[in-house]
């Protein structure tokens, strides 16, 4: 059965570094707006050294964890099950425990993704391209793999990477094309361009974006707009940002956490942006 909403229960977001999560923002949002007065919801630095014994000091109070960079991966073998969504890209970011004790991991950015798309009007794309192969490369791809019907352009940097997402794709099975980064130009011009790099990396595309640019989700919030976002919000193109992806993955967690269902979607976005504007 869900929580009660007099019962008093807690949630948290870890992560290193972790002063800059928003996480806090929405889930408080959420809990304001289904009342639920006795939910905490707070921020903890952890690494991955100090993750098992912050497992082990965890009450009967806890409901749920949010996980940021670096724990997605090293939080998996602390877990009793993984759903199949996350052990499709061995990262979790959702840790929801049960009334049993049991530790429950799951993934909610690909179906965030895929959610934040929607919003926007795309729900299938006949092919896409994604800027980056880091963490976050790695969930595009699966999300990506759900709504479009042909090839995924992959533009990296190293051999290394290339051939991570060669392996991502085959696990995955998706249909992937790999692509040296010194022509990331030309993915500019995919129906669905998502850009997963860290703030800065995508600055000199932006003189490239074509003069009908289609649909770019660039995963950053902060800062926000991103040289390339402006500049393709600025020729007519539809843009999706690193929010719309963090407050629907959210939701899904506070769905998932709290056992209310639907989640504040509008309540969450507008607090979202006010912790935004005031940054």
């Amino acid at each position: 059965m869900p929580p009660r909403a007099t019962d008093r229960r807690r949630a948290a977001v870890l992560g290193s570094p972790i002063a800059h999560s928003l996480s806090p923002v929405l889930h408080r949002a959420a809990y304001a707006e289904l009342g639920l007065a006795d939910w905490t919801y707070d921020r903890f630095e952890v690494d991955e050294a100090a993750l098992p014994g912050f497992f082990e000091e965890l009450g009967p109070e806890w409901a749920g964890l949010s996980l940021t960079m670096p724990l997605k991966r090293a939080v998996i073998p602390l877990l009793d099950s993984v759903s199949a969504t996350a052990a499709s890209v061995d990262a979790v970011n959702t840790v929801v425990f049960t009334e049993d004790g049991r530790r429950t991991g799951d993934n909610t950015d690909i179906p965030g993704i895929v959610a934040a798309l929607r919003e926007h009007g795309v729900e299938k794309t006949e092919s896409a391209a994604i800027l980056g192969a880091g963490a976050t490369a790695s969930s595009a791809l699966a999300a990506l793999g759900r709504i479009c019907t042909g090839e995924i352009a992959v533009y990296v940097r190293s051999a290394a990477r290339a051939a991570e997402m060669r392996g991502w794709a085959e696990r995955l099975d998706v249909d992937v094309r790999i692509a040296d980064w010194a022509d990331a130009a030309e993915a500019l011009r995919a129906p669905l361009v998502v850009a997963t790099t860290p703030a800065g990396a995508t600055d000199t595309l932006a003189a490239a974006v074509p003069e009908m640019p289609t649909t770019l989700f660039d995963v950053l919030y902060d800062p926000w707009p991103t040289a390339l976002a402006a500049r393709w919000s600025a020729y007519g193109g539809a843009v999706v940002s690193g929010l719309d992806l963090l407050i629907h993955q959210a939701v899904l967690q506070v769905e998932q956490m709290t056992g209310r269902s639907p989640a504040p979607l509008a309540a969450m976005r507008k607090a979202g942006e006010h912790a935004l504007a005031g940054r």
